[in-house]
Protein backbone atom coordinates (compact mmCIF):
# COMPACT_ATOMS: atom_id res chain seq x y z
CA UNK A 1 0.00 0.00 0.00
CA UNK A 2 2.62 2.32 1.04
CA UNK A 3 4.59 1.82 -2.48
CA UNK A 4 1.21 1.90 -4.40
CA UNK A 5 1.14 5.75 -2.62
CA UNK A 6 3.77 7.05 -3.25
CA UNK A 7 3.42 5.71 -7.05
CA UNK A 8 0.49 7.81 -7.03
CA UNK A 9 2.28 10.57 -5.78
CA UNK A 10 5.18 10.13 -8.18
CA UNK A 11 2.56 10.13 -11.01
CA UNK A 12 0.77 13.10 -9.65
CA UNK A 13 3.54 14.71 -9.73
CA UNK A 14 4.85 14.26 -12.99
CA UNK A 15 1.45 14.66 -14.29
CA UNK A 16 1.53 18.61 -12.51
CA UNK A 17 4.53 18.78 -13.43
CA UNK A 18 3.39 18.58 -17.28
CA UNK A 19 0.86 20.84 -17.07
CA UNK A 20 3.10 23.28 -16.21
CA UNK A 21 4.69 22.77 -18.79
CA UNK A 22 2.16 23.19 -21.57
CA UNK A 23 2.01 27.22 -22.48
CA UNK A 24 -0.41 28.27 -25.53
CA UNK A 25 0.36 31.07 -27.83
CA UNK A 26 -1.92 32.84 -31.24
CA UNK A 27 0.70 31.16 -33.48
CA UNK A 28 3.18 29.11 -33.61
CA UNK A 29 5.42 28.39 -36.54
CA UNK A 30 6.65 24.76 -36.79
CA UNK A 31 8.95 23.14 -38.96
CA UNK A 32 11.24 26.59 -39.22
CA UNK A 33 14.75 26.41 -41.10
CA UNK A 34 15.81 29.81 -38.82
CA UNK A 35 18.11 32.16 -41.01
CA UNK A 36 20.60 34.00 -38.29
CA UNK A 37 21.67 37.06 -40.89
CA UNK A 38 24.19 38.61 -38.68
CA UNK A 39 25.75 34.87 -37.73
CA UNK A 40 25.29 34.17 -41.47
CA UNK A 41 24.16 30.49 -40.25
CA UNK A 42 21.05 28.18 -40.84
CA UNK A 43 19.54 26.21 -37.30
CA UNK A 44 16.70 23.23 -38.26
CA UNK A 45 13.77 21.83 -37.40
CA UNK A 46 12.50 24.62 -34.78
CA UNK A 47 9.37 26.06 -33.57
CA UNK A 48 8.54 30.23 -33.22
CA UNK A 49 5.73 30.77 -30.50
CA UNK A 50 4.58 34.49 -30.85
CA UNK A 51 1.63 36.03 -28.72
CA UNK A 52 -0.06 39.43 -29.80
CA UNK A 53 2.52 41.24 -31.16
CA UNK A 54 6.01 39.24 -30.21
CA UNK A 55 8.07 35.91 -30.57
CA UNK A 56 7.53 34.78 -26.80
CA UNK A 57 9.87 31.06 -27.34
CA UNK A 58 11.82 29.77 -30.00
CA UNK A 59 12.08 25.71 -29.12
CA UNK A 60 13.01 22.65 -30.91
CA UNK A 61 10.34 20.74 -32.63
CA UNK A 62 11.20 17.59 -30.33
CA UNK A 63 9.18 19.88 -27.36
CA UNK A 64 6.27 21.19 -29.80
CA UNK A 65 3.82 18.64 -27.61
CA UNK A 66 4.84 21.35 -24.79
CA UNK A 67 3.24 24.07 -26.49
CA UNK A 68 -0.46 25.10 -27.59
CA UNK A 69 -1.24 27.86 -30.06
CA UNK A 70 -4.80 28.95 -31.44
CA UNK A 71 -3.29 28.78 -34.82
CA UNK A 72 -0.34 26.49 -36.53
CA UNK A 73 1.40 27.11 -39.53
CA UNK A 74 3.34 24.93 -40.93
CA UNK A 75 7.01 26.52 -42.28
CA UNK A 76 7.43 22.88 -43.93
CA UNK A 77 11.08 23.42 -43.52
CA UNK A 78 11.18 26.31 -45.38
CA UNK A 79 13.58 29.67 -44.41
CA UNK A 80 12.08 32.04 -41.82
CA UNK A 81 13.53 35.25 -41.43
CA UNK A 82 13.03 38.78 -39.76
CA UNK A 83 11.34 41.06 -42.59
CA UNK A 84 12.51 43.28 -44.65
CA UNK A 85 12.61 46.89 -43.71
CA UNK A 86 12.44 49.51 -46.80
CA UNK A 87 14.23 52.55 -45.41
CA UNK A 88 13.35 54.90 -48.55
CA UNK A 89 9.78 55.12 -49.74
CA UNK A 90 7.27 57.79 -50.66
CA UNK A 91 3.55 58.29 -50.33
CA UNK A 92 2.84 61.61 -52.04
CA UNK A 93 0.63 63.10 -54.82
CA UNK A 94 -2.11 65.11 -52.80
CA UNK A 95 -5.32 64.01 -52.08
CA UNK A 96 -6.52 63.02 -55.68
CA UNK A 97 -4.12 60.51 -55.18
CA UNK A 98 -4.73 59.11 -51.90
CA UNK A 99 -6.28 55.90 -52.68
CA UNK A 100 -3.66 55.14 -55.09
CA UNK A 101 -1.05 55.67 -52.64
CA UNK A 102 -3.04 53.35 -49.62
CA UNK A 103 -2.80 51.06 -52.64
CA UNK A 104 0.40 50.16 -52.54
CA UNK A 105 0.36 49.15 -49.40
CA UNK A 106 -0.28 45.15 -49.99
CA UNK A 107 2.48 45.22 -53.04
CA UNK A 108 5.07 45.91 -50.33
CA UNK A 109 3.65 42.64 -47.87
CA UNK A 110 3.97 40.47 -50.96
CA UNK A 111 7.57 41.12 -51.29
CA UNK A 112 8.01 40.13 -47.53
CA UNK A 113 8.74 43.99 -46.54
CA UNK A 114 7.20 44.19 -42.77
CA UNK A 115 8.58 47.61 -42.26
CA UNK A 116 9.19 51.00 -44.26
CA UNK A 117 10.68 54.24 -43.18
CA UNK A 118 8.20 56.87 -45.47
CA UNK A 119 10.39 59.46 -46.31
CA UNK A 120 8.33 62.65 -46.56
CA UNK A 121 5.41 63.86 -48.64
CA UNK A 122 2.00 65.54 -48.46
CA UNK A 123 -0.74 63.28 -47.61
CA UNK A 124 1.06 62.96 -43.45
CA UNK A 125 -2.09 62.70 -42.29
CA UNK A 126 -3.16 59.95 -44.12
CA UNK A 127 -0.43 58.38 -43.53
CA UNK A 128 -0.17 58.49 -39.79
CA UNK A 129 -3.99 57.40 -40.18
CA UNK A 130 -2.51 54.05 -41.89
CA UNK A 131 0.34 53.78 -39.59
CA UNK A 132 -2.46 53.50 -36.48
CA UNK A 133 -4.76 51.50 -38.35
CA UNK A 134 -2.02 48.84 -39.04
CA UNK A 135 -0.79 48.76 -36.07
CA UNK A 136 -4.13 47.86 -34.69
CA UNK A 137 -4.07 45.03 -37.82
CA UNK A 138 -7.47 47.09 -39.07
CA UNK A 139 -5.55 47.78 -42.12
CA UNK A 140 -2.89 45.17 -44.27
CA UNK A 141 0.80 47.10 -44.49
CA UNK A 142 3.65 47.40 -43.26
CA UNK A 143 4.94 48.90 -40.66
CA UNK A 144 4.90 52.91 -41.42
CA UNK A 145 7.71 54.98 -39.77
CA UNK A 146 7.41 57.90 -41.25
CA UNK A 147 9.01 61.90 -41.26
CA UNK A 148 6.06 63.36 -41.97
CA UNK A 149 6.09 67.02 -44.42
CA UNK A 150 9.55 67.61 -44.91
CA UNK A 151 12.04 70.55 -43.85
CA UNK A 152 12.66 73.32 -46.72
CA UNK A 153 13.74 76.26 -47.59
CA UNK A 154 11.61 79.66 -48.81
CA UNK A 155 10.96 77.83 -52.40
CA UNK A 156 10.25 74.13 -51.30
CA UNK A 157 10.78 71.65 -54.01
CA UNK A 158 7.68 69.20 -53.07
CA UNK A 159 4.49 70.45 -52.01
CA UNK A 160 3.44 70.03 -48.05
CA UNK A 161 7.06 70.83 -46.96
CA UNK A 162 7.07 72.65 -43.78
CA UNK A 163 9.09 76.30 -44.99
CA UNK A 164 11.66 76.85 -42.41
CA UNK A 165 14.23 79.89 -43.04
CA UNK A 166 15.12 81.16 -39.87
CA UNK A 167 16.37 79.57 -36.29
CA UNK A 168 12.71 80.49 -34.89
CA UNK A 169 11.04 79.12 -38.18
CA UNK A 170 13.23 75.67 -36.78
CA UNK A 171 11.76 75.82 -33.51
CA UNK A 172 8.27 75.93 -34.68
CA UNK A 173 9.09 73.51 -37.31
CA UNK A 174 10.32 70.81 -34.84
CA UNK A 175 6.91 71.24 -32.78
CA UNK A 176 4.96 70.60 -35.17
CA UNK A 177 6.65 67.34 -35.39
CA UNK A 178 6.88 66.19 -32.43
CA UNK A 179 3.30 67.65 -32.51
CA UNK A 180 2.61 65.21 -34.80
CA UNK A 181 3.94 62.28 -33.19
CA UNK A 182 6.14 61.80 -36.62
CA UNK A 183 9.22 59.01 -36.13
CA UNK A 184 12.43 61.39 -37.66
CA UNK A 185 13.07 64.69 -39.43
CA UNK A 186 13.67 64.55 -43.19
CA UNK A 187 15.10 67.71 -44.78
CA UNK A 188 15.33 68.79 -48.33
CA UNK A 189 17.38 70.97 -50.28
CA UNK A 190 15.19 72.62 -52.76
CA UNK A 191 15.81 75.97 -51.18
CA UNK A 192 17.38 75.38 -47.81
CA UNK A 193 20.44 77.32 -46.44
CA UNK A 194 23.57 75.64 -45.24
CA UNK A 195 22.98 77.78 -42.00
CA UNK A 196 19.79 76.54 -41.50
CA UNK A 197 20.07 73.00 -42.03
CA UNK A 198 23.01 72.65 -39.72
CA UNK A 199 20.14 74.99 -37.40
CA UNK A 200 17.81 72.13 -37.69
CA UNK A 201 20.36 69.41 -36.87
CA UNK A 202 21.38 71.27 -34.21
CA UNK A 203 17.69 71.91 -32.01
CA UNK A 204 16.53 68.74 -33.26
CA UNK A 205 19.86 66.88 -31.80
CA UNK A 206 18.83 68.52 -28.24
CA UNK A 207 14.88 67.24 -28.19
CA UNK A 208 16.52 63.71 -29.31
CA UNK A 209 15.38 63.52 -32.65
CA UNK A 210 16.75 61.77 -35.49
CA UNK A 211 17.49 63.38 -38.75
CA UNK A 212 18.28 62.65 -41.96
CA UNK A 213 18.00 63.59 -45.49
CA UNK A 214 19.07 65.71 -48.76
CA UNK A 215 21.94 68.34 -47.90
CA UNK A 216 22.20 71.82 -49.74
CA UNK A 217 25.32 71.28 -51.59
CA UNK A 218 26.34 74.53 -50.02
CA UNK A 219 26.83 72.17 -46.63
CA UNK A 220 29.91 70.20 -45.74
CA UNK A 221 28.79 66.48 -45.15
CA UNK A 222 31.18 66.39 -42.17
CA UNK A 223 30.47 69.09 -40.15
CA UNK A 224 26.78 68.16 -40.35
CA UNK A 225 27.46 64.57 -39.07
CA UNK A 226 29.87 66.20 -36.33
CA UNK A 227 26.78 68.46 -35.51
CA UNK A 228 24.38 65.52 -34.94
CA UNK A 229 23.31 64.18 -38.48
CA UNK A 230 22.17 60.74 -38.21
CA UNK A 231 22.13 60.01 -41.88
CA UNK A 232 21.85 61.50 -45.70
CA UNK A 233 20.04 60.03 -48.21
CA UNK A 234 21.81 58.86 -51.72
CA UNK A 235 24.85 58.80 -52.72
CA UNK A 236 25.46 62.84 -53.84
CA UNK A 237 26.72 64.20 -50.82
CA UNK A 238 28.89 61.69 -49.91
CA UNK A 239 30.77 61.72 -53.44
CA UNK A 240 30.86 65.75 -52.94
CA UNK A 241 32.99 65.26 -49.63
CA UNK A 242 35.05 63.16 -51.43
CA UNK A 243 36.75 65.65 -53.92
CA UNK A 244 39.57 67.67 -52.88
CA UNK A 245 37.78 70.34 -55.55
CA UNK A 246 34.50 70.38 -53.73
CA UNK A 247 35.37 73.28 -51.92
CA UNK A 248 36.40 75.69 -54.75
CA UNK A 249 33.35 74.24 -56.76
CA UNK A 250 30.83 74.59 -54.21
CA UNK A 251 32.19 78.84 -53.77
CA UNK A 252 31.76 79.55 -57.46
CA UNK A 253 28.48 77.24 -58.12
CA UNK A 254 27.00 75.43 -55.06
CA UNK A 255 24.43 73.18 -57.45
CA UNK A 256 24.24 69.79 -59.16
CA UNK A 257 26.03 71.15 -62.38
CA UNK A 258 29.17 70.71 -60.41
CA UNK A 259 28.64 66.94 -60.56
CA UNK A 260 30.87 66.01 -63.49
CA UNK A 261 34.13 67.58 -62.11
CA UNK A 262 33.21 66.14 -58.70
CA UNK A 263 33.04 62.34 -60.16
CA UNK A 264 36.37 63.29 -62.53
CA UNK A 265 38.21 64.52 -59.16
CA UNK A 266 37.39 61.79 -56.81
CA UNK A 267 40.43 60.55 -54.37
CA UNK A 268 40.05 57.03 -53.42
CA UNK A 269 42.82 58.17 -50.42
CA UNK A 270 40.48 61.03 -49.29
CA UNK A 271 37.60 58.75 -49.52
CA UNK A 272 38.79 56.69 -47.02
CA UNK A 273 39.62 59.45 -44.54
CA UNK A 274 35.72 60.80 -45.15
CA UNK A 275 34.47 57.42 -44.78
CA UNK A 276 35.84 56.29 -41.18
CA UNK A 277 34.96 60.02 -40.39
CA UNK A 278 31.55 59.42 -40.78
CA UNK A 279 32.09 55.69 -39.54
CA UNK A 280 33.10 57.47 -36.27
CA UNK A 281 30.22 59.54 -36.09
CA UNK A 282 27.78 56.56 -36.59
CA UNK A 283 26.55 57.86 -39.60
CA UNK A 284 23.37 56.31 -41.96
CA UNK A 285 23.69 56.31 -46.09
CA UNK A 286 20.93 55.13 -48.27
CA UNK A 287 22.39 54.46 -51.37
CA UNK A 288 19.07 54.18 -53.59
CA UNK A 289 21.72 52.13 -56.13
CA UNK A 290 18.61 50.86 -58.17
CA UNK A 291 16.54 53.88 -58.57
CA UNK A 292 19.77 55.50 -59.89
CA UNK A 293 19.85 52.85 -62.79
CA UNK A 294 16.29 53.04 -63.71
CA UNK A 295 16.55 56.62 -64.08
CA UNK A 296 19.72 56.50 -66.15
CA UNK A 297 17.88 53.92 -68.80
CA UNK A 298 14.40 55.92 -68.56
CA UNK A 299 15.18 56.68 -72.45
CA UNK A 300 16.70 53.18 -73.25
CA UNK A 301 14.01 51.16 -71.72
CA UNK A 302 9.97 50.44 -72.55
CA UNK A 303 8.84 50.26 -69.49
CA UNK A 304 5.09 50.02 -70.61
CA UNK A 305 4.94 46.35 -70.22
CA UNK A 306 5.96 45.81 -67.11
CA UNK A 307 4.03 43.40 -64.97
CA UNK A 308 4.02 45.18 -62.10
CA UNK A 309 2.53 48.65 -63.63
CA UNK A 310 -1.04 47.55 -63.55
CA UNK A 311 -0.64 47.94 -59.55
CA UNK A 312 -0.04 51.04 -59.77
CA UNK A 313 -2.57 53.65 -60.60
CA UNK A 314 -3.57 55.82 -63.06
CA UNK A 315 -2.45 59.17 -61.65
CA UNK A 316 0.64 57.98 -60.06
CA UNK A 317 1.72 56.86 -63.24
CA UNK A 318 0.64 60.01 -65.02
CA UNK A 319 3.21 61.33 -62.30
CA UNK A 320 6.43 59.33 -63.59
CA UNK A 321 6.52 61.43 -66.90
CA UNK A 322 7.98 64.22 -65.37
CA UNK A 323 11.14 62.04 -65.38
CA UNK A 324 10.88 60.34 -68.36
CA UNK A 325 10.80 64.22 -70.19
CA UNK A 326 13.70 64.67 -68.02
CA UNK A 327 15.72 62.17 -69.04
CA UNK A 328 14.85 63.09 -72.98
CA UNK A 329 16.09 66.66 -72.40
CA UNK A 330 19.76 65.14 -70.64
CA UNK A 331 20.38 62.85 -73.21
CA UNK A 332 19.26 65.15 -76.34
CA UNK A 333 22.48 67.56 -74.64
CA UNK A 334 24.35 64.60 -74.22
CA UNK A 335 24.16 64.73 -70.23
CA UNK A 336 25.27 61.67 -69.06
CA UNK A 337 26.10 62.88 -65.60
CA UNK A 338 24.08 60.27 -64.00
CA UNK A 339 25.12 57.51 -65.55
CA UNK A 340 28.61 58.38 -63.95
CA UNK A 341 27.12 59.23 -60.51
CA UNK A 342 25.84 55.61 -60.61
CA UNK A 343 28.83 53.77 -61.55
CA UNK A 344 31.17 55.81 -59.06
CA UNK A 345 28.13 55.03 -56.23
CA UNK A 346 28.76 51.26 -57.37
CA UNK A 347 32.76 51.45 -56.46
CA UNK A 348 32.27 53.55 -53.10
CA UNK A 349 29.95 50.66 -51.34
CA UNK A 350 32.56 48.05 -50.52
CA UNK A 351 34.83 50.47 -49.18
CA UNK A 352 31.87 52.75 -47.48
CA UNK A 353 30.57 48.84 -45.88
CA UNK A 354 34.37 47.55 -44.77
CA UNK A 355 35.22 51.13 -43.20
CA UNK A 356 32.19 50.87 -40.71
CA UNK A 357 29.26 53.16 -42.27
CA UNK A 358 25.97 52.01 -42.00
CA UNK A 359 24.03 51.30 -44.96
CA UNK A 360 20.51 51.72 -45.60
CA UNK A 361 18.62 49.77 -47.95
CA UNK A 362 15.89 52.07 -49.42
CA UNK A 363 14.00 52.05 -53.35
CA UNK A 364 12.73 55.56 -53.31
CA UNK A 365 9.84 54.05 -54.40
CA UNK A 366 6.69 56.24 -55.35
CA UNK A 367 4.62 58.41 -56.72
CA UNK A 368 7.00 60.58 -59.37
CA UNK A 369 9.95 57.98 -59.11
CA UNK A 370 9.09 56.81 -62.50
CA UNK A 371 8.93 52.76 -62.37
CA UNK A 372 10.26 51.74 -58.89
CA UNK A 373 7.89 49.36 -57.64
CA UNK A 374 7.01 49.25 -53.77
CA UNK A 375 8.31 46.02 -53.12
CA UNK A 376 10.07 44.53 -55.71
CA UNK A 377 12.15 47.86 -55.88
CA UNK A 378 13.86 46.96 -52.52
CA UNK A 379 14.63 43.28 -54.08
CA UNK A 380 15.99 44.87 -56.62
CA UNK A 381 17.74 47.27 -54.46
CA UNK A 382 19.90 44.33 -52.47
CA UNK A 383 20.35 43.28 -55.72
CA UNK A 384 22.25 46.35 -56.92
CA UNK A 385 24.23 46.25 -53.28
CA UNK A 386 25.43 42.64 -54.15
CA UNK A 387 26.45 43.20 -57.63
CA UNK A 388 28.27 45.91 -56.01
CA UNK A 389 30.45 43.65 -54.34
CA UNK A 390 28.36 43.16 -50.90
CA UNK A 391 28.01 39.41 -49.83
CA UNK A 392 23.98 38.69 -49.14
CA UNK A 393 24.38 38.71 -45.94
CA UNK A 394 26.13 41.81 -45.35
CA UNK A 395 22.86 43.18 -48.24
CA UNK A 396 20.32 41.82 -46.03
CA UNK A 397 22.51 43.45 -42.95
CA UNK A 398 21.44 47.10 -44.75
CA UNK A 399 18.02 46.08 -44.14
CA UNK A 400 16.80 44.19 -41.91
CA UNK A 401 19.28 45.06 -39.36
CA UNK A 402 20.85 48.72 -40.22
CA UNK A 403 17.40 49.53 -40.60
CA UNK A 404 15.89 48.99 -37.48
CA UNK A 405 19.03 50.31 -35.76
CA UNK A 406 18.34 53.84 -36.80
CA UNK A 407 15.49 54.03 -35.12
CA UNK A 408 16.89 52.41 -31.81
CA UNK A 409 14.89 49.79 -32.27
CA UNK A 410 17.43 47.29 -33.18
CA UNK A 411 16.74 45.07 -29.23
CA UNK A 412 13.36 44.83 -30.99
CA UNK A 413 14.44 43.54 -34.57
CA UNK A 414 17.15 42.43 -36.91
CA UNK A 415 16.96 38.34 -35.47
CA UNK A 416 13.87 35.68 -34.69
CA UNK A 417 14.50 35.38 -30.76
CA UNK A 418 12.21 36.04 -27.83
CA UNK A 419 10.70 39.77 -27.44
CA UNK A 420 11.52 40.65 -30.99
CA UNK A 421 8.84 41.88 -32.64
CA UNK A 422 7.07 38.97 -34.86
CA UNK A 423 7.57 40.60 -37.94
CA UNK A 424 8.86 37.64 -40.37
CA UNK A 425 9.25 36.15 -44.14
CA UNK A 426 9.04 33.08 -44.76
CA UNK A 427 10.84 31.73 -48.21
CA UNK A 428 10.94 28.64 -50.49
CA UNK A 429 15.35 29.39 -50.59
CA UNK A 430 18.19 31.00 -48.67
CA UNK A 431 18.95 34.25 -49.58
CA UNK A 432 22.49 33.78 -48.22
CA UNK A 433 23.17 31.64 -50.96
CA UNK A 434 21.62 33.61 -53.49
CA UNK A 435 19.55 37.19 -52.64
CA UNK A 436 17.66 36.31 -55.90
CA UNK A 437 15.85 33.56 -53.61
CA UNK A 438 14.29 36.40 -51.56
CA UNK A 439 11.69 36.52 -54.37
CA UNK A 440 10.28 32.93 -53.50
CA UNK A 441 7.84 34.44 -50.82
CA UNK A 442 5.54 31.40 -48.77
CA UNK A 443 4.37 34.45 -46.00
CA UNK A 444 5.08 37.16 -44.83
CA UNK A 445 4.30 38.09 -41.11
CA UNK A 446 2.84 41.17 -39.85
CA UNK A 447 2.99 41.22 -35.74
CA UNK A 448 2.06 37.63 -35.52
CA UNK A 449 -0.39 37.79 -38.76
CA UNK A 450 -0.14 35.24 -41.11
CA UNK A 451 -0.32 36.21 -45.21
CA UNK A 452 0.67 33.16 -47.07
CA UNK A 453 0.54 33.22 -50.80
CA UNK A 454 -2.89 32.85 -51.39
CA UNK A 455 -3.89 35.41 -49.01
CA UNK A 456 -1.08 37.55 -50.42
CA UNK A 457 -2.22 36.60 -54.01
CA UNK A 458 -5.73 37.91 -53.32
CA UNK A 459 -4.51 40.85 -51.79
CA UNK A 460 -2.47 41.65 -55.68
CA UNK A 461 -5.45 40.58 -57.04
CA UNK A 462 -8.27 43.79 -55.34
CA UNK A 463 -5.52 45.90 -56.39
CA UNK A 464 -4.62 45.23 -59.83
CA UNK A 465 -6.03 47.33 -62.32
Amino acid sequence: MINFLRSLLILLLFSSCNSEKITEYDLIITNATIIDVLGDTLTYSKLIAISKDSIRLVDDMANLDQYKAEEKFDANDNFVMPGLWDNHVHFRGGDSLIDENKNLLPLFLAYGITNVRDAGGDITQSVLSWKNQIAKKELKGPVILTSGPKLDGKKPAWPGSIIVETSEDVNFALDSLENLEVDYVKMYDGSLTKEVFYEIIKQAEKRGLKTTGHMPLSADLLTATELGLDGTEHMYYVIKSCSPLADSLTKVNPSYSMFPEIVKSYDPELANSVFNKLASQNAYITPTLHIGTVLSELTEIDHTTDSLLNYIGTGIQKTYKGRLETAIRAKSQGNSSRSQLGILAKEMIVPLYDSGVKLLAGSDSGAFNSFVYPGESLHLELQSLVAAGLTPKQALITSIVNGPEFFGLGKFYGSIAKNKVANLVILDKNPLEDIKNLTNIKASIIKGKVYDKIMLDNLLKNIKN
